[in-house]
């Protein structure tokens, strides 16, 4: 089953913080790991606790891309961020969850 993946308009300024190299290895993820079982945990996916910011999280290197999946067989990307240690920053803003 073949999940369609959306990054809204939030999550496209939070991507447009990196570079273009680094935008590229994120969407080339988003669209390897998200558009088939992205509510299966893997290494990669893992589904978060409660947080304000989204239920499932993608991990890519450094870079962390925030979603939740819909039953329409769509897949949405609330928020794109970096990892710092154990820091998470989103637009260069660092992130408590």
């Amino acid at each position: 089953m073949r999940f369609e993946v959306i990054v809204v308009p939030s999550a496209q300024g939070d991507l447009a913080y990196y570079a273009k190299h680094q935008q590229t290895m994120i969407l080339d993820a988003l669209a390897q790991f998200l558009t088939s079982d992205p509510g299966v945990e893997t290494r990669r996916k893992k589904r978060l606790r409660d947080n304000p910011l989204a239920p499932w999280e993608l991990r890519i290197a450094d870079f962390r891309a925030f979603y939740e999946v819909r039953e329409n067989q769509l897949v949405r990307v609330l928020a794109i961020g970096h990892k710092v240690h154990n820091e998470l920053f989103i637009r260069g803003e660092r992130l408590l969850l």
